[in-house]
């Protein structure tokens, strides 16, 4: 199973790591050939190491999900991971984020993307949530809702009803009016088809 996330560093440690992946292992520079990233028991804080120097390391959840692909020949693109958190490395002196989810995202556009690109969650009063969800639990498990209005009720039974007695009514039978002709006793020519008015000249 491959996992993906993404490594944010400041860019000083940026160019050691473009520097450390490009060159061959030869001409590394030794101070940056170790390479270490660890986190403490709670999995959310850590330390990444880069030759000698040490970075405090958080893992933020993205705002939303992001694809990663991967192409073979610079033409067709491969899905391979939808990448939902960031490992965010910080200079020595930098805040701890306090929050679990990071607030941007990875591109200009997205920059406090909850807040400008999201639907805003309705403006709802708790009680009246909680007081319509034990009402349908309730109803779910069969009893009557304390909070419905009897006239409504009483309208929904009208229509039932109704409903019940126009299904029970039986079908008319069709009525044969007495002027209408019958089929079939033409007093007159008997039919003819398009093969009789054809011309017998020929």
């Amino acid at each position: 199973m491959d996992e993906q996330f993404i490594l944010r560093v400041p860019p000083s440690v940026a160019e050691r790591l473009d520097r450390l992946l490009s060159e061959s292992e030869n001409a590394s520079s030794s101070d940056d050939k170790s390479l270490d990233l660890s986190f403490s028991e709670d999995g959310k804080s850590g330390t990444f190491v880069i030759g000698n120097d040490h970075f405090p390391a958080s893992l933020l959840d993205l705002p939303c999900v992001v694809e990663s692909y991967k192409t073979y020949d610079d033409s067709v693109l491969i899905k391979t991971a939808d990448v939902g958190q960031m490992i965010m490395v910080r200079e020595a002196g930098d805040d701890t984020p306090d929050v679990v989810e990071y607030r941007h995202g990875l591109t200009p556009p997205m920059r406090d993307a909850r807040k400008r690109r999201f639907r805003r969650e309705p403006d709802l009063n708790p009680e009246l949530v909680q007081r319509v969800l034990k009402d349908l639990v309730k109803i779910h498990a069969g009893a009557a809702a304390e909070n419905v209005d009897a006239e409504a009720a009483e309208q929904e039974e009208d229509v039932d009803g109704s409903v019940r007695n126009a299904s029970k009514k039986p079908v008319p039978a069709p009525v044969v009016k007495a002027d209408a002709p019958e089929v079939g006793t033409n007093a007159g020519e008997p039919d003819r088809s398009d093969s009789d008015e054809s011309d017998d000249s020929i």
